[in-house]
């Protein structure tokens, strides 16, 4: 059996929160994106333009040191010079920085900070596909 056709990339997250409202507002009034729907009290889907992120109240047994795990989730970013302006900011607003600014050998540029919840939040340049998506 053949494999279909590629996929048009990886453009959905979901995500368990203790603090719904903290996550939003990281997402939403820090990171820029928009909510798309907000189907009842514990559940809110944003999107910024070609994606989605789905933001889920975690139970109130869920543990994030047992339950399922992300490594990192990643924004593109359309310039270099964009990542450090993304750094500067996040910084100034309290968000933890887990690496600084950095350039990778294949051209790429990302730094790592966290969102309310730990979650790793990769903001990256990457030539490839930094103008795929407007």
């Amino acid at each position: 059996m053949r494999r279909p056709a590629a996929t048009a990339g990886l453009r959905h997250v979901a995500l368990y929160v203790r603090d719904l409202a903290a996550a939003e507002h990281f997402y939403v009034d820090l990171l820029g994106m928009q909510v798309e729907w907000r189907p009842d009290a514990d559940n809110v889907y944003l999107s910024s333009g070609c994606d989605n992120l789905a933001l889920h109240r975690a139970a109130a047994d869920f543990d994030p040191d047992c339950s399922q795990r992300l490594d990192h989730i990643g924004f593109i970013l359309r310039t270099a010079g964009e990542v450090d302006q993304w750094h500067d900011f996040l910084a100034a607003n309290g968000v933890v920085i887990e690496a600084a600014p950095r350039t990778h050998r294949d051209g790429a540029r990302s730094f790592y900070c966290t969102d309310p919840e730990g979650v790793v939040v990769q903001m990256i340049y990457h030539p490839p596909i930094a103008g795929a998506c407007g």
